[in-house]
Protein backbone atom coordinates (compact mmCIF):
# COMPACT_ATOMS: atom_id res chain seq x y z
CA UNK A 1 0.00 0.00 0.00
CA UNK A 2 2.89 2.25 0.52
CA UNK A 3 6.28 2.67 1.97
CA UNK A 4 6.71 2.61 6.15
CA UNK A 5 9.69 4.58 7.20
CA UNK A 6 10.42 4.39 10.72
CA UNK A 7 12.78 5.38 13.45
CA UNK A 8 12.81 5.54 17.26
CA UNK A 9 13.09 9.05 18.14
CA UNK A 10 15.85 10.02 19.69
CA UNK A 11 14.27 13.90 20.54
CA UNK A 12 11.86 12.43 23.19
CA UNK A 13 12.93 13.38 26.66
CA UNK A 14 11.36 11.66 29.50
CA UNK A 15 9.67 14.03 31.87
CA UNK A 16 9.32 16.61 29.41
CA UNK A 17 6.35 17.82 27.19
CA UNK A 18 6.57 17.64 23.69
CA UNK A 19 4.22 18.04 20.83
CA UNK A 20 3.31 15.01 19.25
CA UNK A 21 2.05 16.15 15.87
CA UNK A 22 5.53 18.02 15.54
CA UNK A 23 7.73 14.73 16.65
CA UNK A 24 6.69 13.52 12.91
CA UNK A 25 6.63 14.84 9.00
CA UNK A 26 4.76 14.23 6.42
CA UNK A 27 6.51 12.46 3.52
CA UNK A 28 5.14 12.22 -0.14
CA UNK A 29 3.33 8.83 -0.99
CA UNK A 30 4.28 7.37 2.19
CA UNK A 31 3.42 6.62 6.03
CA UNK A 32 6.56 7.87 8.70
CA UNK A 33 6.45 6.15 11.83
CA UNK A 34 8.45 7.06 14.52
CA UNK A 35 8.58 4.56 18.53
CA UNK A 36 8.03 6.75 21.42
CA UNK A 37 7.91 3.53 23.59
CA UNK A 38 8.59 0.08 23.08
CA UNK A 39 8.88 -1.89 26.07
CA UNK A 40 7.86 -5.54 26.25
CA UNK A 41 4.88 -3.98 28.43
CA UNK A 42 3.35 -1.85 25.46
CA UNK A 43 4.16 0.31 22.55
CA UNK A 44 2.87 4.18 22.01
CA UNK A 45 3.79 4.90 18.52
CA UNK A 46 3.16 8.39 16.39
CA UNK A 47 2.61 8.08 12.38
CA UNK A 48 2.37 10.55 9.41
CA UNK A 49 0.52 9.40 6.64
CA UNK A 50 0.64 10.95 3.61
CA UNK A 51 -2.74 11.12 1.42
CA UNK A 52 -4.42 7.99 0.63
CA UNK A 53 -1.65 6.27 2.54
CA UNK A 54 -2.07 3.58 5.37
CA UNK A 55 -1.30 0.86 6.77
CA UNK A 56 -2.85 -2.95 5.17
CA UNK A 57 -5.18 -5.37 6.92
CA UNK A 58 -3.43 -7.35 9.73
CA UNK A 59 -4.55 -8.88 13.13
CA UNK A 60 -2.56 -7.90 16.38
CA UNK A 61 -2.81 -10.03 19.43
CA UNK A 62 -3.72 -7.25 22.36
CA UNK A 63 -6.50 -4.10 21.65
CA UNK A 64 -5.03 -0.82 20.08
CA UNK A 65 -5.84 2.62 21.04
CA UNK A 66 -5.85 4.95 17.57
CA UNK A 67 -6.09 8.82 18.31
CA UNK A 68 -5.98 10.88 15.07
CA UNK A 69 -3.77 14.33 16.23
CA UNK A 70 -4.41 15.94 12.39
CA UNK A 71 -6.66 15.19 9.45
CA UNK A 72 -8.73 12.26 9.25
CA UNK A 73 -8.50 8.20 8.85
CA UNK A 74 -10.95 5.55 7.96
CA UNK A 75 -10.32 2.23 9.90
CA UNK A 76 -11.93 -0.83 9.01
CA UNK A 77 -12.46 -3.09 11.90
CA UNK A 78 -14.08 -6.82 10.79
CA UNK A 79 -15.14 -5.26 7.82
CA UNK A 80 -16.81 -2.27 9.25
CA UNK A 81 -15.03 1.16 7.56
CA UNK A 82 -15.77 3.95 10.01
CA UNK A 83 -14.16 7.22 10.03
CA UNK A 84 -11.78 9.09 12.53
CA UNK A 85 -11.43 12.64 12.86
CA UNK A 86 -8.57 15.28 14.83
CA UNK A 87 -9.41 14.81 18.14
CA UNK A 88 -11.27 11.16 17.92
CA UNK A 89 -9.89 8.03 19.34
CA UNK A 90 -10.91 4.66 18.04
CA UNK A 91 -10.62 0.91 20.09
CA UNK A 92 -9.49 -1.96 17.40
CA UNK A 93 -9.98 -5.29 19.33
CA UNK A 94 -7.87 -7.45 19.92
CA UNK A 95 -7.45 -10.94 16.74
CA UNK A 96 -10.07 -8.53 14.55
CA UNK A 97 -9.15 -7.82 11.32
CA UNK A 98 -8.18 -4.13 10.88
CA UNK A 99 -6.78 -1.85 8.55
CA UNK A 100 -6.23 2.49 8.37
CA UNK A 101 -6.59 4.47 5.59
CA UNK A 102 -5.98 8.49 5.62
CA UNK A 103 -8.71 10.18 3.80
CA UNK A 104 -6.76 12.85 4.13
CA UNK A 105 -2.90 13.61 5.04
CA UNK A 106 -3.28 12.81 9.04
CA UNK A 107 -1.13 11.88 11.86
CA UNK A 108 -1.84 9.59 14.26
CA UNK A 109 -0.49 8.05 18.08
CA UNK A 110 -0.87 4.08 18.17
CA UNK A 111 -1.22 2.81 21.33
CA UNK A 112 -1.24 -0.94 22.29
CA UNK A 113 -0.80 -2.44 25.72
CA UNK A 114 0.50 -5.75 26.19
CA UNK A 115 -1.96 -8.11 28.56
Amino acid sequence: MSKLVGETSSKIIAGHAFSAADIVAYQTDAVVSKTVIDEDQGTVTLFAFDNEQGLSEHTAPFDAILFILEGSAETTISGKRIPVNMGEMIIMPAGEPHSVRAVQKCKMLLIMIRT
